[in-house]
């Protein structure tokens, strides 16, 4: 067996313990390669994941690579379970459960649960979610319009991804929302820590902070995490780029997988210029190209090509099958928005019913999520099953989160997070100030916020007018939880309900019909809390896991639904469909009419090459020549992409395209029978 040192390149293929039969020259090439650092330019379609899996169990079963010293970083959970289960076939359950395969934030849980008290937080810190986090930065930037925290919430977390600090940031601003976003962003960050609590963001920014930081910590997860393998690599931010390199060392034992084609997440703070810097800062680098796709038809790859290669290439490559040539693609032009809709659907039924096909071989695509809607509205009127992709889940809803946070905290008082929603849900009296004190103090003592509401040490510093609301919920929550544990889960949850008042918060806060929506949400989840615990014999406690389980099992199981799929571009990247409907492909939206500078339309025409390339085996394209904005019909034109295609493999139908032949045709007849009257007279 060959050590991690040895050049594996330089041994025969064949003699590998893994079975590399049905992989190409490039894929096995990617595998085989130790000699440095890699990167895998792969193609959609072009069978990365099993390029990522089969090198995982090379370098442990012919490497002598220990399981436990490799990890493979994806960007969603998803992914990372689809590669653990493709692992879990080509090694044994012991070695693949001492694998690190997870996203990016998952390990930087990982790492900063293990060295938590180098960066001075307790190993059991809080991880916001993002509207515990909105609510912060409202508190610090004194606002409560929604529109205002979603941008500075983008604002603030686009810095942390690119590593500037609230301190740089008040010198980069350059607009009045950034300004009030450098503003904020300190008193946030500080109110954090006072919490001890870190947002998402953080889980990669901190890691990276701790590395740079300590020299000895970064080279013991050197040592620990000893090849790195690393999926969607062209969506890296700043922060992931750094979390690579202080991870790998000067070993710079990695594998990045990406594709500068698919590159769609600028918006989000991902930067194509970690595609850039990895030749120039690791010379050794290493560039294999897999242009071989498994996905699609010659004429879906020709128009998918053809549009990209209007953009500036960071690396030359060209997808090619050998699917066959396939149905033509189909462009149709709809009279508005309603049309198109109504168009799309049937034609989805009719192609369903001629090829015998089930429902969740079809994907409906589109730019924004506001599009869904009158597609939604005719799928259900022809009583078609269908996924929203991005749909926001019942147990997501803010009202219900509300709710849960007590449950949460009735089944665990050391659930920093739950314990601060609640606190402040509705409000008590229990304000920013007062918390921040409790969180510096439960900090310096390692203890939870419930915990270090009792003790005396907290008692001395806080004020009474602080102390006296603050103990009154905790005592709250001990008698509700001595209930919780033994009584029938129907018989507490009213009463907890009626003892903080929520209801009448909902009222008190939001205008009267969205109270009545929101407060029906909390009915239909106490009557099935009541419902399922009634049935099950189930006590409160009992229930909060099933709700964890249920939300789990909700968001994982959606594959297995004979549904038609409907997503927007950027959550369809790594999915693929025999079938894909590409909807409102104009001007305005496909490219978005915000993003027709050089830089941002390049990232659009990436966008439409993502939605190309989910097609399997057909694609019909629409537009609209019109579309239905309030009650007005504004006219529109056909996306350039559309164009850019190329016409060979097309057949357009409907508006200008189809019948501009038919009206020559007409004219030429017109002109004939004009001449013939001549003629007789």
């Amino acid at each position: 067996m060959r050590g991690p040192g040895d050049n594996p390149v330089a041994a025969s293929y064949t003699g590998s313990c893994v079975d590399m039969s049905g992989l190409n020259p490039q894929q096995r090439e990617a595998i085989y390669y130790l000699d440095g650092p890699l990167l895998v330019l792969a193609g959609a379609g072009s069978g990365k994941t099993r390029v990522i899996t089969q090198k995982i169990a090379y370098l442990v079963q012919d490497c002598g690579f220990q399981p436990r010293n490799i990890a493979a970083i994806t960007f969603t959970n998803k992914a990372a379970r689809e590669m653990q289960e493709r692992v879990g076939k080509l090694l044994s359950a012991s070695q693949a459960n001492e694998l690190q395969i997870s996203t990016f934030h998952s390990l930087g849980v990982r790492i900063l649960r293990e060295e938590a008290k180098a960066l001075g937080y307790k190993p059991r810190f809080s991880i916001f979610d993002s509207a515990d986090c909105a609510g912060i930065i409202g508190d610090c930037a004194k606002t409560v319009d929604k529109a205002t925290l979603r941008r500075l919430q983008s604002i603030i977390s686009n810095w942390k991804n690119a590593l500037v600090t609230p301190e740089a940031a008040r010198h980069l601003a350059a607009n009045e929302h950034e300004a009030l976003a450098a503003s904020a962003y300190l008193s946030y960050e500080a109110t954090l820590k006072a919490y001890q609590a870190v947002d998402f963001d953080d889980l990669i920014g901190l890691p990276v902070k701790l590395f740079s930081e300590h020299p000895q910590i970064a080279e013991k997860w050197q040592n620990r995490l000893r090849y790195l393998l690393v999926d969607e690599y062209q969506d890296t931010n700043a922060c992931q780029y750094q979390v690579l390199k202080l991870l790998t060392g000067i070993r710079a034992q990695f594998t990045a997988v990406g594709d500068d084609d698919q590159a769609i997440y600028g918006w989000r703070g991902a930067d194509i210029d970690n595609l850039k810097k990895l030749p120039a800062e690791f010379p050794a680098l290493k560039v294999i190209k897999l242009e071989q796709n498994y996905r699609s038809t010659v004429r879906i790859l020709k128009a998918a090509n053809n549009v990209i290669a209007h953009n500036e290439k960071l690396f030359d490559k060209t997808l090619w099958s050998e699917l066959g040539h396939g149905d033509p693609i189909h462009v149709t032009a709809c009279r508005d928005n309603e049309a198109e809709a109504e168009s799309v659907v049937m034609k989805l039924q009719a192609h369903r019913f001629e090829h015998r096909g089930k429902f969740r071989d079809y994907a409906i695509l589109y730019r924004s999520n506001h599009q869904a809607r009158l597609l939604e509205t005719q799928l259900r009127n022809q009583k078609i099953p269908y996924l929203l992709s991005g749909g926001q889940s019942f147990f997501d809803k803010a009202e219900i989160k509300d709710i849960i946070s007590y449950l949460r905290l009735l089944a665990n008082e050391d659930d920093d997070p739950a314990f601060i929603r609640a606190a402040t849900t509705p409000r008590r009296g229990i304000g920013a100030a007062t918390l921040q004190a409790l969180g510096t103090y439960a900090g310096e003592r390692h203890v939870s916020l419930f915990h270090a509401a009792f003790e005396e040490g907290f008692a001395q510093r806080a004020q009474a007018r602080q102390l006296e609301p603050l103990l009154e919920f905790c005592h709250f929550i001990n008698r509700m939880q001595a209930r919780a544990t033994r009584e029938p889960a129907q018989q507490v949850l009213p009463d907890l309900l009626k003892a903080i008042d929520y209801e009448a918060y909902l009222y008190d806060s939001e205008e009267q019909r969205t109270a009545q929506t929101r407060w029906a949400n909390v009915g239909e989840f106490a009557d099935w809390i009541n419902r399922k615990g009634e049935e099950d014999g189930k006590t409160l406690i009992d229930m909060v896991q099933s709700i964890a389980l249920i939300n789990m099992l909700d968001k994982q199981n959606s594959d297995e639904i004979d549904a038609v799929q409907l997503s927007t571009l950027h959550a369809a990247k790594g999915l693929e469909y025999k079938h894909v409907f590409l909807v409102g492909v104009e001007e305005g939206i496909l490219p978005h009419r915000e993003s027709l500078d050089p830089v941002k339309l390049q990232e659009e025409r990436r966008l439409m090459y993502v939605g190309i390339t989910r097609a399997q085996r057909s694609l019909h394209i629409s537009y609209c020549e019109k579309r239905k904005q309030a009650r007005e019909l504004i006219p529109c034109e056909p996306s350039r992409f559309i164009d850019e295609m190329g016409k060979d493999d097309i057949r357009f139908s409907g508006g200008k395209q189809a019948v501009a032949p038919d009206k020559a045709t007409g004219s030429a007849r017109l002109d004939a029978m004009k001449a013939l009257l001549a003629g007789k007279r």
